[in-house]
């Protein structure tokens, strides 16, 4: 099993669920590898010189790395825009997959958007223009880095993100283990996640699909846990009931 991070301080909020559920299924007998892809977490270089083609790069060295130690059945687990990662490098990987998706990123374009408007937000707030928008995608076009919560993102990683789709890798079949969470009983998937999932099955994946109750523990104040999310994957990939 292959677990690909979240963008940005998402990476940070998740590390605790990451590892909680690492380590239950490595005690299950599973091999686990996770990596900080390269400018996150430990890894060598910095955010600001980051690239998606250098993640995809990234997921792709870690998963050869994985299969020289390990025969077991491959498993791409993506959590939030880690899915994005794990559709883009399964359609370099010669074999069958089984996703497993935390709260999938559907689009990167809006998960971009979603990560500009913290820079927006923060402008406002201080009085400043309100085309800090336009400016950062001037900026990006320009060639340019831009400075986000933090976070200094290059162009080639912006526009790389911006561009991955969720979609089913073309002619390829296999399982998709598909988890959200709500912080209410018996909630439901929204419409556009729906149709998404939807679209995996008709491209011939075996979809289960289930939301757990639980927080957004990738943007919660405080560090959160989702029990309930732990058991469920337990459940679909060990049959642990």
């Amino acid at each position: 099993m292959l677990y690909l991070h979240p963008f940005a301080e998402e990476m940070n909020k998740t590390r605790r669920m990451a590892a909680l559920q690492s380590r239950a299924l490595a005690a299950a007998g599973c091999d686990v590898l996770q990596i900080d892809l390269f400018g996150c977490g430990d890894s060598s270089g910095d955010f600001a010189d980051a690239t998606w083609a250098a993640w995809r790069a990234d997921a792709l060295a870690a998963y050869r790395h994985l299969r020289q130690r390990s025969a077991a059945p491959l498993t791409l687990w993506g959590l939030r825009a880690g899915c994005l990662l794990a559709v883009e490098a399964a359609a370099e990987i010669p074999e069958t997959i089984t996703f497993l998706f935390w709260q999938p990123v559907l689009a990167g374009r809006q998960h971009w958007q979603q990560f500009m408007r913290l820079k927006i937000a923060g402008e406002m707030a201080a009085g400043e223009t309100k085309a800090v928008g336009e400016q950062l995608r001037r900026q990006l076009a320009a060639g340019q880095t831009v400075e986000i919560a933090g976070y200094a993102v290059a162009p080639a990683l912006a526009q790389g993100l911006e561009q991955a789709e969720l979609a089913p890798p073309a002619g390829r079949r296999g399982r998709v283990v598909w988890l959200e969470v709500s912080p209410r009983d018996e909630a439901a998937f929204s419409l556009p996640t729906t149709k998404r999932i939807e679209q995996w099955r008709a491209a011939g994946f075996a979809v289960e699909a289930a939301v757990v109750r639980g927080p957004a523990f990738w943007q919660t104040a405080e560090i959160e846990e989702a029990p309930e999310l732990l058991a469920a994957t337990r459940a679909a990939l060990l049959g642990e009931r």
